[in-house]
């Protein structure tokens, strides 16, 4: 095992540089990636279908006048945690502000604002008459847009787990609970009176994702 570590710690250095190549340059193929390293165009594809399955990046085709259409990869919403973020910085600086200058009531009002929109533009999206796997999945694309990482997993009793596996606005999120306390009541708006919802894992809390278990009242 101990031989494998040199070539598992090389996949991850060559990954990270996949990822800051594209978010310097933007959106590129196999190919164009395979020459600005000492690798082949498969070897690329193979770093970019694992990153795929991490969610850190997509691609659109592009046809091209000879052959098949080419796979352009780019960055997802995700892939931002791997570069410094000030705006977490500057938002922590606001809410303290916002503190001083309005208190406590006068925060949770901004965020009774920001809840209220919230709710409207997942309602915009989310198919109120849909099942409640496909409400989810819409939701859950949404939310990955977002930077949560997010998913649907279907239980053996007929519940759903919606997890989110990263959360983009964590450290405000630790200076304002209000945002995360306010999570619940915007999925059971965007999801319907329908439904219920529970949060079953929290990030906040130590565990590794958050987890709301959503159920179909009868």
């Amino acid at each position: 095992m101990k031989a494998d570590k040199p070539a598992e710690s090389t996949s991850v250095r060559t990954r990270r540089a996949i990822v800051q190549r594209l978010k310097q340059e933007g959106a590129m193929d196999a190919e164009t990636l395979a020459s600005h390293f000492n690798i082949t165009a498969m070897a690329v594809r193979q770093h970019l279908y694992a990153l795929q399955k991490e969610g850190l990046v997509t691609y659109q085709e592009e046809a091209r006048s000879m052959g098949r259409p080419a796979k352009l990869w780019h960055l997802t919403p995700a892939a931002d945690r791997f570069f410094p973020d000030r705006y977490a910085e500057l938002t922590l600086s606001l809410i303290e502000s916002m503190k001083e200058a309005f208190g406590e009531a006068g925060l949770d009002q901004l965020l009774a604002i920001r809840t209220r929109e919230q709710i409207q533009a997942y309602q915009a999206i989310i198919p109120q008459k849909a099942a409640l796997k496909r409400r989810l999945e819409v939701l859950a694309a949404q939310r990955t847009e977002e930077g949560y990482m997010a998913e649907v997993l279907m239980q053996s009793d007929g519940s759903f787990l919606f997890a989110e596996k990263h959360c983009p606005i964590c450290a405000v999120a630790t200076a304002c609970t209000g945002l995360c306390r306010m999570e619940l009541e915007i999925f059971q708006a965007a999801l319907g009176k329908d439904v219920s919802i529970e949060r079953t894992e929290h990030l906040l809390a130590g565990d590794r994702r958050c987890v709301y278990r959503v159920v179909r009242l009868n």
